[in-house]
């Protein structure tokens, strides 16, 4: 009954599945390859008009926007939850939320992993002032994060939530840039955060395979 369209090397994606898999939720991924060289069809943009991945399709409802798949999934069904009781933390869970969206993305996945990593693994060259320009917001965003930190051993203290599924995948391509690597030693508790969440199956089942790109 659930059917996830996109790519599974997408970050935004990947959220969604580890929010189905903590969920403990069947589902299908549907390949939508938005860097394809013929672009996206004309069915995917009947589903969603600005051809972004994910989309989501839960029997005859259909929903875009990655934010909004996480709260519908979560509250639709069964299964553990994945947001706060508590009216502050859920506050805190939806403004890292914003923080990943306005700010991690752009900086931390586009002008840092993708120059320094993504670019040089297919033989082009980094832009050094790309980077360099991003590393003073990056280290904002790491400083930022790991001050909300609550307690642990998740962002919001015992319990996984939304704001676990959705910021594990972008800061876990971050640490493979030199960059990224150097700023999340200087926060431990997000460093020690990041391990622990690569380490549960939900992560370990959502890699995306190398032969997707």
């Amino acid at each position: 009954m659930i059917e996830l369209f996109g790519a599974d090397y997408s970050v935004y994606v990947r959220s969604v599945r580890l929010a189905l898999e903590e969920k403990g939720l069947d589902y299908t991924l549907s390949l939508i390859d938005v860097f394809a060289p013929e672009g996206v069809s004309e069915d995917y943009l009947s589903l969603n008009p600005f051809g972004k991945i994910p989309t989501f399709r839960h029997g005859d409802f259909i929903l875009f926007e990655t934010d909004a798949i996480l709260r519908y999934l979560d509250e639709a069904f069964d299964g553990p939850p994945l947001q706060p009781g508590g009216t502050r933390d859920r506050a805190v869970m939806n403004q890292i939320l914003s923080i990943l969206d306005a700010y991690a993305y752009r900086t931390c996945v586009w002008e840092i992993y993708v120059e320094r990593v993504e670019k040089t693994r297919g033989g082009a060259a980094a832009d050094e002032v790309r980077i360099a320009s991003a590393l003073g917001e990056a280290r904002k965003i790491v400083g930022t994060l790991e001050n909300l930190i609550a307690g642990g051993p998740f962002l919001l203290r015992s319990s996984i939530c939304l704001a676990d599924c959705h910021a594990a995948p972008m800061l876990h391509l971050f640490e493979q840039a030199e960059e990224g690597a150097m700023l999340l030693k200087r926060a431990p508790k997000l460093a020690r955060w990041l391990e622990m969440m690569r380490a549960r199956q939900s992560f370990q089942k959502t890699a995306p395979d190398p032969d997707t790109r």
